[in-house]
Order: structure tokens, then C-alpha cells, then sequence
């Protein structure tokens, strides 16, 4: 996985725009982060998961997913790994990411196409 690979998954969801938060990329769906790039180095990217979700991707794939440091860490905030990380899996973790921050009206059209 790359930067351009993370940047490309979180651009297909639905509504979602790249911006920029502390001098990283971020992406968003109205106006809520979901997903960033480059912190805490060029190596990694970040999901904001819900605790559950990131209890679930961080046993699934370990070398991939690990809880932020911290309070954010303790919130569902989620570092990717990217050389670690699989596309199909980050995909997932993106999606659950995404519908976490998307109106719920948007989120739930998504899952009526899948």
C-alpha cells in the first residue's frame, strides 16, 4: 500500500473531499475528518474507527493496524501502517470510517448499493 493507494481508497467514497489539517492530508465528508495521511510520518495513514471496529481490524491485521497513542487512541483513532496494509482491508476500514463521520441519511445509501 501507498500514500497514493490511501489517498485513491478514500477519494471513492461518496461526498468526500481532501483537505488539510496540520500539515496533513485529511479526508473528509461534510466537513468531518475520517481519514489522514503522514502522521506520524510518511509511513502512515489514520481511520477514526470506533473502539469496536479498531478492536476488530487491529486483530485482524496487527502489523497493520494499530491504536493511535493517546485519548484519540483510546476513541477509535487508528494508524495504517501502509506498507503493512492490504487494499481490500483498508477498504473496509475506510468504509467504517467514512459512514462513522457521513450524515446518517448518506451513510445509509451507501449500504442500500452494496
Amino acid at each position: 500500500m501507498t500514500a497514493e493507494q490511501f489517498r485513491r481508497v478514500a477519494l471513492t467514497l461518496p461526498g468526500t473531499a481532501e483537505s488539510a489539517h496540520m500539515r496533513h492530508p485529511d479526508f473528509r465528508v461534510s466537513g468531518k475528518i475520517f481519514a489522514t495521511l503522514g502522521y506520524p510520518n510518511d509511513d502512515y495513514g489514520m481511520v477514526k474507527l470506533s473502539p469496536g471496529q479498531q478492536e476488530r481490524f487491529t486483530q485482524a491485521a496487527p502489523s497493520a493496524f494499530t491504536p493511535v497513542k493517546g485519548a484519540w487512541g483510546r476513541q477509535g483513532c487508528t494508524s495504517v501502517c501502509l506498507k503493512a496494509a492490504k487494499v481490500a482491508l483498508l477498504r473496509k476500514a475506510m468504509s467504517a470510517a467514512w459512514r462513522n463521520a457521513a450524515p446518517k441519511r448518506m451513510a445509509e445509501q451507501l449500504g442500500s448499493q452494496k
